[in-house]
């Protein structure tokens, strides 16, 4: 036999090894929660699911899904495998569909606050009441729930002791600048980055804002397999993010959108129990079932 012939028959045998390695990777599909439609799957998360791909060995394919309650029925009826949410939404996830947790994506200065005017007549959370407070997106973790549970935390009651409007960001921030309310309750990186456009735009100076309450550090956003994921799969996926942390933390960062998750580290012990808190900011909503979505 030629040493060209023998050259040809291991190319051969290496072609058709890869080709057969490809067609017995498994594929998985991926949601994420606040994401709706393909484009923006790829764009923010399609360089993270590349590198966890190539981690674990599996073809990682987007599911997009339309919101929190299209996931978590994907969940349970075994049409997803896994979903990236946030504490919130994994406290509902996790009662429906059990789902199991794989891994935390830490965000650091993941805080609610609440924020009033400086010169204004509110120094603490009790100078609130029957005033009115505005907040953002119905069911939010840091924008409605975190808040909501500061004020509860403080002593008041906010489905008796204030009146509660629900707006967008930029609209809570011009309503508090000109007095339509009393105070605005927000995530704390939105309220910093908003202090510093202000100051950029040659408006009101950090010190014209006071934050009068704060909730404690907000648990991670959560990695979730359905139910039906093997244990098997699950500790590939949760070496993954082990042994291909800084690799996975890159990828996420070319997201735009994902800058949120700026500084942060994969926590892979994280407890159901850890939750707790997400649980007790329902009941104070008036939901303590927990078993559904506020808003939706």
């Amino acid at each position: 036999m030629s040493l060209k012939l023998i050259r040809r028959i291991g190319l051969s045998i290496a072609i058709s090894a890869t080709l057969l390695s490809v067609a017995q990777a498994e594929t998985v599909k991926l949601a994420v929660t606040d994401l709706v439609g393909l484009e923006e799957l790829q764009r923010e998360f399609g360089a993270f699911r590349d590198v966890l791909s190539k981690a674990t060995g599996y073809d990682i394919v987007f599911q997009p899904v339309t919101n929190r309650t299209a996931a978590v029925e994907a969940l349970r009826f075994n049409k997803v495998d896994f979903v990236l949410t946030g504490p919130a939404e994994y406290v509902v996830m996790q009662k429906r569909a059990k789902a199991k947790i794989v891994a935390g994506f830490s965000r650091p200065d993941y805080f609610a606050v609440i924020v009033a005017l400086a010169d204004g007549p509110y120094n603490n959370v009790s100078d609130l009441k029957n005033s009115k407070i505005g907040l953002g997106s119905v069911g939010s973790t840091s924008k409605h729930l975190g808040p909501i549970q500061a004020l509860s935390d403080a002593g008041l009651d906010p489905l008796q002791d204030v009146e509660i409007v629900h707006t967008k960001t930029p609209i809570l921030w011009q309503s508090l600048k000109k007095g339509d309310i009393s105070a605005i309750g927000i995530n704390h990186l939105n309220f910093i980055s908003l202090r510093d456009q202000e100051v950029k735009n040659g408006g009101l100076q950090p010190g014209a804002f006071r934050v009068i309450a704060r909730g404690p550090d907000l648990p991670n956003d959560v990695l979730m397999a359905g139910n039906h994921v093997s244990a098997k799969m699950l500790q590939i996926m949760n070496e993954a993010f082990i042994n291909h942390s800084d690799e996975l933390v890159a990828a996420i960062l070319t997201g735009q959108d994902n800058q949120k998750y700026s500084g942060m580290r994969f926590i892979t012990g994280v407890k159901d129990s850890d939750y707790n808190y997400v649980r007790s900011m329902y009941a104070t909503a008036g939901y303590p079932e927990y078993s559904d979505f506020i808003g939706e």
